[in-house]
């Protein structure tokens, strides 16, 4: 708790250089700074199983109701309501990217920079409790980051678990760096004349950690063709194991070359892109080549990496390119990075699992593992990743009746498509949807009380449901 403190100061800063009302920054670090303070004073013994399931499961809770504070303090737009500031929060802090603003000249500056800062260290944070958590509770995102990147332990990149997350953090910190001066060195060369220090800042702590929070109503829309383009490698990045990118930094580009799961993720990433690009020509959506590219690829590329930025308004594409998008926000990123989603580890391993089964229906008594980077993957975690993507697509499912129901209940009128989409893209931690969810709309239309499931799912979604249902289940407590 106390570790909020610094960023809410830090934001408190920036409202002083634009001269913005302090108090909604200033009130709730003086109390993250107080509860932090009284709670180490409190005896702590070691971290246990279950004490760490809990610590997972209620860590993004607990900063998205203190996230939320500044927006209900500031008392601007939408996020003014309670419902909605804790779904912004939320949507923030779970990297998700799903908005309620509706008038983003109603906020200021610091309050958006706010947004994008809960936004950066969602993303950090996954990847420190990955490595320093999730590891220690044989929680499977672990276990097949360690199969992928061809590491024993992920721990032992370094001696220490501590050094191996600050390690891991400066990578995600480098990469947000790299991203500003890209972005200042267009704006620099006439290339970027939209951008500033507060732009590359804000969309740098946003695409990295595959989050997709924009101060402005036309996300990357508002920005030239050249900044859109060089921001795609950013959010391809931020959504590439950071095992992986560690050995690179080293020297070693082996382990990326042979990694089955990142030429799965490349794999996927350009066929989905090439497809739409197709639907796109085919429907006259743009007169260049390279916009129809660049378009296609980018978009493809936010919604698989559940970055969620938009360059068009793309609830006007035909029906063929939406439903790849549509496909691209079941897909995620891979394990042991920033992106949210069912991950392309387990779609890969469900692929080679579903093949192995074919051959040994044809050839019963053949012994056949299924194998990633060349290493046999232990069949429980097979069945785990069975379970986990049969259990995601139920969850959705379900969602979405919610959705249609309770819009019927309110009377908004929400289509079966456009539900679909909200459901995938708050469960999945995607962010923009369809129709009035779509890149340019806002969720604030929704009812209540599916704004408020929306905000437990992607709670849900951003640490991959099993912690959750750890916490349900009564022989877990009484064991």
């Amino acid at each position: 708790m106390k570790g909020l403190t610094a960023p809410l100061v830090a934001t408190a800063a920036v409202a002083a250089v634009y001269r913005e009302p302090l108090l909604p920054f200033l009130l709730p670090a003086v109390g993250t700074l107080s509860f932090g303070v009284a709670l180490e004073r409190l005896d702590r013994g070691d971290l246990g199983l279950r004490e760490g399931y809990l610590m997972v499961a209620l860590t993004w809770f607990v900063i998205a109701l203190v996230g939320a504070v500044p927006f209900v303090v500031a008392g601007e737009g939408t996020l003014a309501s309670p419902v909605n500031a804790l779904f912004e929060s939320t949507s923030g802090i779970t990297t998700t990217g799903a908005t309620v603003v509706q008038n983003f000249d109603a906020h200021g500056r610091s309050i958006h920079l706010w947004r994008s800062l809960l936004q950066w260290m969602g993303g950090l944070g996954i990847l420190v409790i990955a490595v320093a958590v999730l590891s220690q509770l044989s929680v499977g995102g672990a276990q097949l980051m360690e199969t992928e990147s061809q590491t024993r332990d992920i721990n032992k990149l370094t001696p220490r678990i501590e050094e191996t997350a600050r390690l891991l953090g400066w990578i995600y910190a480098g990469l947000t760096g790299l991203m500003i001066a890209s972005w200042l060195a267009l704006g620099a060369v006439g290339l970027g004349p939209e951008v500033s220090l507060y732009s590359a800042v804000a969309h740098a702590f946003t695409a990295v950690s595959t989050a997709g929070f924009s101060p402005r109503q036309g996300s990357l829309g508002a920005f030239s063709p050249a900044v859109q383009w060089v921001t795609i490698p950013f959010m391809f990045l931020g959504a590439t194991n950071f095992v992986l990118l560690y050995y690179l930094t080293q020297g070693d580009p082996s382990r990326l070359r042979e990694s089955d799961e990142f030429r799965f993720y490349v794999q996927v990433v350009l066929g989905l892109s090439a497809l739409t690009g197709i639907f796109l020509v085919t429907s006259n959506q743009f007169e260049s080549a390279e916009a129809v590219v660049r378009h296609a690829l980018f978009q493809v590329v936010s919604i698989l990496t559940t970055t969620g930025y938009a360059t068009v308004d793309f609830n006007g594409w035909s029906p063929a390119a939406k439903h790849m998008l549509f496909l691209a926000m079941f897909s995620g990123g891979m394990a042991g990075s920033t992106t949210c989603s069912i991950k392309t580890i387990r779609w890969l391993v469900v692929a080679k699992g579903f093949r192995r089964d074919l051959f040994t229906e044809v050839h019963p008594d053949a012994i056949r593992p299924v194998r990633l980077s060349g290493r046999a993957v232990d069949e429980g975690a097979v069945r785990d990743i069975y379970a986990y993507v049969l259990l995601s697509l139920l969850l959705f499912v379900l969602l979405t009746v919610f959705v249609v129901t309770d819009a019927a209940r309110a009377g908004v009128g929400v289509g079966e498509f456009e539900a679909m989409g909200a459901a995938a893209a708050t469960f999945f931690n995607v962010g923009p949807a369809f129709g009035d969810a779509g890149p340019y709309g806002s969720y604030a239309g929704f009812p209540a009380t599916t704004k408020v499931a929306f905000t437990v799912l992607m709670w849900v979604g951003r640490i991959e449901i099993i912690p959750v249902l750890v916490l349900l289940t009564p022989t877990f407590w009484r064991s």
